[in-house]
């Protein structure tokens, strides 16, 4: 099964997906794609570790390529989060590139891995704000990667202000 969990900053997305693990019996892996990049980052990834601290979760850091970690099958896992992976894999090569196809690839590799793989990402694009041609560019297709993610999945919940809203399953 494959759940997606969206919404906005802080509207509870982490702990309603970490919630969904409470019964899973199997081992359970947290992949953390949030690159420490400075204060507020590193305060971030200190405040999901604490989070998650105590529920069984095995840590793995994987920043880009996805399709690249080997689970045991029938497993559980946790993917936090579509959309810093997106931004990693779109900038850190130093030229912008689309990784849509690449983390699409990686979605389906987990999920076909998995018994139960939930996969957190965050609503960018509806403030109808126009920014910089990079960050449009990386809101398209952090778009084009959710709208796979969602068809792909079993269960779509979007977070609003810390209650989960079913959209899908």
């Amino acid at each position: 099964m494959m759940i997606l969990v969206t919404g906005g900053s802080k509207s509870g997305k982490s702990a309603f997906a970490e919630s969904l693990f409470s019964e899973f019996k199997g081992r359970k892996y947290y992949i953390a794609a949030m690159k420490p990049y400075g204060s507020e980052a590193f305060r971030a990834i200190e405040a999901h570790q604490k989070m998650r601290s105590g529920k069984g979760f095995e840590t793995i850091e994987k920043y880009n390529d996805i399709a690249h970690i080997e689970i045991e099958q029938g497993q559980a896992v946790l993917l936090e989060c579509i959309g810093n992976l997106t931004a990693n894999e779109m900038f850190d090569s130093g030229r912008i590139i689309d990784p849509g196809d690449n983390i699409i690839s990686g979605l389906e590799h987990l999920r076909s891995r998995s018994e139960l793989f939930a996969a957190v990402t965050s609503e960018v694009s509806s403030d109808g704000i126009e920014y910089s041609a990079e960050t449009m560019k990386y809101m398209e297709i952090l778009g084009k990667i959710n709208r796979a993610a969602a068809m792909m999945s079993d269960q779509v919940y979007e977070c609003v202000y810390g209650i989960p809203l079913k959209l899908k399953g």
